[in-house]
């Protein structure tokens, strides 16, 4: 059996029609950025999230640089990202010409550590970017209590947790503001790059509309200097037609993970580290991420029997040479540094079957065996 990493081929297949009539209709229109499709996006975005205001973008990253351009950050400024995450995230700091300041994750939901990030505020210290990985929400509670403590900002990197829920409320509202992205293989994904932001602030939202437009609302008339991050025509009907779906496949998603873990708590693999969530978060499973032993021999076992695996992240971002400058050092961060060399993830996407995770399942019980 072949069982890919991800799947999208079979998700186009089932909503065809409607993507290619979308697109038509773009290409019929001749409007092809920032139209009605984009605003249409926005409001239903918005609503889904139950948050006030969206603002369509063209990639999850830019979304993280109008978040802090909008809150103000900028050179002398500092901003706590987690160690673990994707450079899109701390990129968005740099991108403002902030610095931005490294913590390690906490060792059971791989997210930021909340009990190390006051060690990490000083009087330069402006604003804490939690990334709910992996569609795991990270421990919002504490992270709150502290931004409210020092007067810092939060920006919620939502890209890997659409729909998302932390003590029932969707991630991305419980902070200043939520930044997604809509990369092809998310769970929702764009047939290119898009993103958003989203927050309740009237002020935060006038601001970033303005932005993503070269600090234009009217056309030829500009407040400030901004920047060319509009979203596509073509992307926001993509999105439009997935946004009727993204509840049923996140609750597919789940019913995977579900399925992976009973089947490894069965097998009861030592060497095998299934996730773990809070029971007052709902995670939506962007990837189900193991930790294992012997992962590259896995990996190559995996392989031979037609299982896609993927590595998320493999160096961590204080031992990257982007970021050689920061002047951090290997053990720094232990536990990121510990667990980037046993992460593993595994095929997860809706349209997985039951036969398919019990053949992923099996075949790593098969290797430790």
């Amino acid at each position: 059996m072949n069982v890919p990493f991800v799947d999208l081929k079979t998700q186009y297949s089932n909503i065809k029609q409607e993507i290619l009539n979308e697109i038509n209709e773009v290409l019929d229109n001749t409007a092809y950025i920032c139209g009605k499709k984009t605003k249409k996006f926005e409001k239903d975005f918005s609503d889904l999230l139950n948050i006030r205001y969206a603002v369509g973008l063209s990639s999850g990253t830019d979304a993280l640089h109008v978040a802090l351009y909008a809150l103000g950050i900028g050179p002398g400024d500092e901003v706590i990202v987690p160690v673990n995450t994707f450079i899109a995230t701390s990129e968005g700091v740099s991108l403002c010409g902030a610095k931005p300041v490294f913590v390690d994750n906490d060792v059971k939901t791989y997210n930021i550590d909340a009990g190390k990030i006051e060690k990490a505020i000083n009087s330069k210290t402006k604003a804490i970017i939690p990334v709910h990985l992996y569609g795991q929400p990270a421990e919002m509670d504490s992270i709150m209590e502290i931004a409210n403590k020092h007067g810092l900002y939060v920006v919620e990197d939502c890209s890997q947790a659409h729909l998302a829920k932390y003590k029932g409320k969707i991630v991305g509202g419980i902070g200043n503001i939520g930044t997604f992205s809509f990369y092809p293989g998310k769970n929702l994904g764009a047939y290119g790059e898009a993103g958003a932001v989203a927050t309740a602030d009237e002020t935060l939202y006038n601001i970033m509309l303005r932005y993503r437009q070269h600090g234009s609302i009217e056309k030829y008339v500009h407040e400030i200097e901004g920047h060319n991050y509009r979203m596509e025509e073509i992307q926001a009907g993509v999105l439009n037609v997935k946004l009727k779906y993204i509840s049923k496949w996140t609750e597919s998603r789940r019913r995977v993970a579900k399925l992976y873990t009973d089947s490894f708590v069965k097998m009861g693999i030592k060497e095998v580290a299934a996730p773990y969530h809070p029971e007052y978060t709902e995670p939506v499973y962007h990837l189900y991420v193991l930790r294992v032993s012997q992962r590259e021999k896995l990996v190559e076992f995996l392989d031979k029997k037609g299982i896609q695996t993927g590595l998320h992240y493999p160096i961590p971002l204080h031992m990257q040479k982007a970021y050689g400058h920061l002047g951090y050092k290997k053990g720094d961060f232990p536990v990121a540094e510990k667990y980037a060399g046993e992460i593993l993830s595994i095929p997860m996407y809706p349209e997985m079957n039951e036969e398919m995770v019990q053949y992923v399942s099996t075949s790593i019980g098969e290797f430790y065996s």
